[in-house]
């Protein structure tokens, strides 16, 4: 065998090792089957009377590059009309970034999309979603609370505890980056916290404040979690307040794994598992 032979079949063990290597670390970090194919979303941009993010725009485009990437479908949509079951029933997942306030006009629609999570739909709630129909029960049951007060936009650690859920993949264990602190209250004792602002870096300006609606908590905060919740499943972050959050790496990749672990729940959207006759009917 002659020299060049034998480092051209070095050279070729090698190239082998470095793509089975690769492979296996794509494979690693996908940690899903889904088909993109059949995944279509539903943006719901819609906001009540009251403050309105600018970063709606930001986010939708967003999540339409990401469709772009992927091969998923990505409609977009401010009119509550779009809440009937006849319409949602194709959707894998409705996201709602930033939405605000009273986001429906009718308890009929409201009764459309709690219908709709019953059935084993799936739900992504981004940054103010938390002050998304604050006079609805149920929906601040799902969502795991709802906005109480944000200190100014500011920098803060935010710190991944659970490391090996999907939606947490290749994310910085602690990750430092300016945004808006939210403070929740009426919060629900039902959701997975993964992901938590410290609170200890926090700009200290307004003591009685983080002290008064940190409550009981002392060093993290929730800031995403995940709940499988009245036969759908959810994803929640409050973090992305600010435009370019959106065109930040980090952030695309959080947004987008809480995106893929929710699909990747939803198996199929069944009406007939659906119970509620009324915005308000207990939850079983």
């Amino acid at each position: 065998m002659t020299f060049a032979t034998l480092m051209s079949r070095s050279n070729s063990a090698l190239l082998g090792f470095v793509f089975l290597w690769l492979t296996t670390i794509t494979v690693g970090w996908s940690k899903d089957d889904v088909n993109w194919k059949k995944v279509k979303v539903l943006v719901y941009t819609k906001n009540g009377k009251g403050y309105v993010h600018d970063n709606i725009p930001n986010a939708v485009q967003c999540i339409q590059r990401l469709g772009q990437q992927y091969g998923f479908k990505v409609d977009v949509s401010d009119q509550p009309t779009v809440f009937t079951e006849d319409n949602l029933k194709q959707y894998t997942t409705l996201i709602f970034p930033s939405t605000n306030n009273d986001v429906f006009d009718t308890d009929a629609q409201r009764l459309a999309f709690r219908r709709y999570i019953e059935a084993g739909g799936g739900f992504v709630g981004i940054h103010s979603v938390m002050g998304t129909e604050r006079n609805w029960s149920w929906f601040k049951r799902m969502i795991g609370g709802t906005f109480a007060w944000h200190p100014p936009f500011q920098k803060i650690r935010i710190n991944v505890i659970d490391t090996k859920h999907p939606s947490m993949a290749g994310l910085p264990k602690v990750w430092e980056k300016e945004d808006e602190f939210y403070f929740s209250k009426e919060m629900s004792p039902g959701p997975t916290i993964i992901m938590a602002n410290d609170l200890t870096s926090l700009n200290q300006g307004e003591p009685e404040k983080i002290k008064m609606f940190g409550g009981t908590y002392t060093q993290l905060y929730p800031s995403a979690w995940y709940y499988n919740f009245d036969g759908g499943y959810t994803w929640c972050t409050t973090l992305g307040h600010h435009k370019k959050d959106y065109e930040d790496p980090t952030f695309v990749q959080h947004i987008f794994q809480g995106i893929r672990y929710v699909v990747g729940q939803v198996k199929k959207i069944d009406f007939s598992k659906a119970y509620a006759d009324s915005r308000d009917t207990p939850i079983q």
